[in-house]
């Protein structure tokens, strides 16, 4: 029997094989497992911000609905457990083993040499979970873009892709047109596709594919998803409040198959609950972190709208992104949100040096006082006078703060990739 400590050392292992585009891999696996995502119900999730906060609202209005709910996400921000959850109750430790020792000789026993990147092979726990446990509906979160991601193997009964912004470039592609392409890959013939993507462009190549397959499409604008989001959404942010009305406009659409009464999509989305988006939680002498993985420009400038609508705004930032992301964009115009910039590393092989980051916040227009710190915790340190700090950037930098706060070990080697650029004619 393999042991709880073994089954995360197997998940770490296959951290080694990065990202590896294709979903030929994902089809053998499900197959050798006996295709558990066919006997499943499936909302699939794909967007450039905002797919796990909607994925959290979805959940959360079917399980008030009665559902028993899989939700599947990523990454997570302290546990890998977190990926794999019931009516947000995440898979135990006893359940986690099992599969992995079950799963992984399985996969060794498949006659190829080529083995599973580490997260088809948690894609493939999550499927074989979910049909064991007879879940209602899986709520799934696209990993990476969606045409190549191995969560595009099942055929779900909704398409959702919340909107195309930049980000992963270098995996996705220049041009918000390329990203549109990989993200509407998860669209399939004659399956319902819901929209909030605002940009022309991207609509375009949404509204072409969703054509080929034969898809219904609904486009959501603003105004549309405010009209039909619920009074008093408890994640903050006015992006949050199209998130929540995406959601409702999936649950509308599939009221014939799943249906929902008024009450439980107002109950589903006031109770909604998605750690490290706009989170306050308590740091010790009276100090208080507002969380956000705001890790991209489009998500940094939802990351300011959110702060500056507040009563009481942070007077210290404390922020850690990976080197891959537009950081000079990003840090002008983080760099007017609080007079104290503390910047750090963040617990992955691809950070941004806190000295490289430090040098775009002193460059700014703006320039606050800008302290380059070794870790997080020496930052929070250093700034605990302030009563109330903002802390942004990379959800696994989020993920460290959590764990602090929990006093809990990060799993941060179970959220790796590869440097792969995915090819566009694969």
């Amino acid at each position: 029997m393999m042991s709880h400590a073994e089954a995360i050392a197997y998940l770490q292992a296959l951290t080694q094989f990065g990202m590896r585009p294709g979903l030929g891999r994902m089809q053998r696996l499900a197959a050798l497992a006996g295709h558990p995502e066919k006997e499943l119900r499936f909302i699939h999730v794909a967007g450039t911000n905002g797919k796990g906060s909607t994925c959290a609202f979805l959940e959360s209005i079917y399980r008030h609905a009665g559902l028993r709910v899989g939700l599947y996400t990523s990454p997570h921000l302290v546990h890998f457990s977190e990926r794999i959850q019931i009516n947000r109750v995440p898979i135990s430790d006893i359940d986690l083993t099992e599969a992995v020792g079950r799963l992984s000789t399985l996969a060794q026993e498949s006659g190829t040499d080529e083995p599973p990147t580490f997260f088809e092979f948690a894609t493939l726990v999550a499927l074989d979970y979910f049909q064991r446990q007879k879940v209602d509906l899986v709520v799934w979160e696209t990993g990476l873009g969606g045409r190549l991601d191995a969560t595009t193997i099942i055929t779900p009964l909704a398409c959702v892709i919340t909107n195309i912004q930049f980000d992963h470039e270098k995996w996705l592609g220049q041009t918000l047109s390329e990203i549109a392409f990989e993200k509407a890959g998860i669209i399939k013939t004659e399956v319902p596709v819901l929209t909030a993507s605002q940009e022309p462009e991207a609509l375009e190549i949404i509204r072409q594919i969703a054509e080929r397959a034969n898809a219904p499409l609904t486009t959501l604008s603003t105004g549309e998803l405010e009209a039909i989001c619920p009074r008093d959404v408890p994640l903050l942010g006015q992006h949050q409040k199209l998130n929540a009305g995406l959601a409702v406009a999936t649950t509308h659409c599939l009221m014939d198959l799943l249906p929902v009464a008024d009450q439980a999509v107002l109950d589903g989305i006031h109770k909604t609950d998605w750690p490290g988006r706009m989170q306050y939680v308590h740091w010790g002498n009276g100090c208080e972190l507002i969380l956000d993985g705001a890790h991209n420009l489009a998500g940094v400038e939802a990351f300011i709208r959110a702060i500056q609508a507040l009563d009481q705004r942070p007077t210290a930032l404390v922020v850690g992104m990976l080197a891959d992301k537009a950081l000079e964009p990003m840090a002008t115009i983080l760099a007017g949100l609080a007079p104290e910039v503390f910047t750090v590393p963040v617990q992955n092989s691809r950070t941004a040096l806190a000295g490289t980051l430090a040098g775009y916040f002193r460059n700014a227009p703006a320039a606050p006082a800008v302290h380059q710190c070794d870790s997080v915790t020496a930052a929070l340190q250093k700034a605990s006078k302030h009563r109330i700090i903002a802390v942004c950037g990379s959800l696994y930098l989020i993920g460290e703060v959590i764990g602090l706060v929990q006093q809990s070990k990060v799993e941060h080697g179970l959220n790796e990739w590869a440097k792969t650029r995915i090819n566009s004619t694969t």
